[in-house]
């Protein structure tokens, strides 16, 4: 490991984001913790801390693998624009255009690209299916097609938990063939060329002796219930496919993701997508629309109304002063994902920093931003 001093972090500073954690986890606030800093490339912290069971004792090790709920949509953003770049889509292809069912009820007009950022309208909450088939993207892709936009498509950032990444799986799972099951895609295109040998989606039996329990450290009213999360997580099959959340990694591993994305796409000669690629996916596409995921927190928390700044595969910065995960001493360009109540990766191209956080203990997810914000203010912080 490189010294912080050697990549210009203030190793005072890092120690302090440690503490932070330390102390958090001593509250109780949640349970254990692994987090990652790299600068140019280089591991400048790189620390456990904590529970991954607090029940049991069982303490984090470098080896856990975690259950990242919506980062899993970045995983699958990036399928979407391979499937773009080999001239197997557009990100203006409508929908139905290749799944016909998809075109009833009003959402013609839809498109791979509304899918991508929130705008096709589609329900916030979980689909219409029994609790067994939410992990089937056929029978997930059915349900939706047979129902009414729940917002205007294209005006509107709807954020879709689960709906819209199982139809976007199911529209490359068909120009694909339909021969490889999504999951495969996913392992086969994504994971594998970047080196991310744990990470699936699905509960792959060879990762599952090193899962971290999901449990719900703060059960007080909010956007997600607990006990669905819990459930969610504690049902996944290697045949599980949830493409807007059901994906396990390990912290290395998402790593491995993250300095693909900061280096343009490539990682130790592998390219997963191109430059281009990349600039549409970091640049937001939502203007000043909210996220109407959001609403809950205006009278709950007090939160005001703020951008939702998506691009076409991450969350972006952008300017202004609201809830930031990624902090509000990011600039601008920074990007990366969240998962619920838990995970969080961040790329800074200004300072050419890259954040990782996994979390054992979910939080209620207005207070995880607040969480996500400090620690990602500390980071920045912490650049000479």
């Amino acid at each position: 490991m490189t010294t912080p001093e050697g990549q210009g972090l203030v190793p005072a500073q890092l120690a302090a984001l440690v503490r932070a954690v330390e102390q958090d986890i001593d509250a109780e606030r949640y349970d254990g913790a692994a987090l990652v800093v790299t600068r140019h490339g280089e591991v400048v912290l790189d620390e456990r801390i904590g529970f991954a069971e607090r029940a049991t004792g069982r303490r984090v090790a470098a080896d856990d693998v975690w259950f990242t709920m919506s980062l899993a949509k970045h995983f699958t953003n990036v399928a979407a624009l391979r499937a773009v770049e080999s001239g197997r889509l557009a990100l203006t292809t409508r929908v139905a255009e290749v799944v016909p069912e998809f075109a009833a009820c009003g959402k013609e007009t839809i498109t791979v690209g509304d899918l991508i950022v929130h705008r096709a309208g589609l329900m916030t909450s979980f689909p219409p299916v029994p609790p067994e088939k939410i992990a089937d993207i056929g029978a997930v892709t059915a349900a939706v097609a047979a129902l009414p936009p729940e917002s205007t498509p294209h005006r509107t950032v709807n954020y879709s938990m689960v709906a819209a990444h199982s139809v976007l799986a199911e529209v490359l799972r068909r120009v694909d063939g339909g021969h490889r099951p999504y999951r495969q895609i996913l392992a086969e295109d994504v994971f594998a060329p970047l080196g991310m040998h744990d990470t699936a989606l699905g509960l792959r039996p060879d990762l599952a002796d090193r899962r971290v329990p999901v449990v719900a450290r703060d059960r007080s009213p909010g956007l997600f219930d607990p006990a669905a999360l819990e459930g969610l997580a504690a049902t996944l099959t290697e045949e599980t496919e949830i493409p807007a959340g059901g994906c396990l990694s390990t912290a290395h591993d998402l790593v491995r993701f993250a300095e693909a994305m900061r280096r343009g796409g490539t990682l130790d000669g592998q390219r997963i997508v191109s430059p281009a690629s990349l600039r549409v996916a970091t640049t937001i596409q939502t203007g000043d629309e909210p996220n109407q995921l959001f609403v809950y927190a205006k009278g709950l928390r007090g939160w005001p109304d703020f951008p939702a700044h998506l691009g076409m595969g991450f969350w972006v910065r952008g300017t202004g002063i609201y809830p930031m995960p990624f902090g509000t001493l990011a600039s601008p360009r920074t990007f990366g994902g969240l998962g619920a109540g838990s995970t969080m990766f961040w790329v800074d191209p200004d300072s050419d920093v890259t954040f990782t956080f996994l979390s054992a203990g979910l939080m209620e997810e207005s207070r995880s931003y607040e969480r996500l914000q400090r620690l990602s203010d500390m980071v920045h912080a912490a650049v000479q």
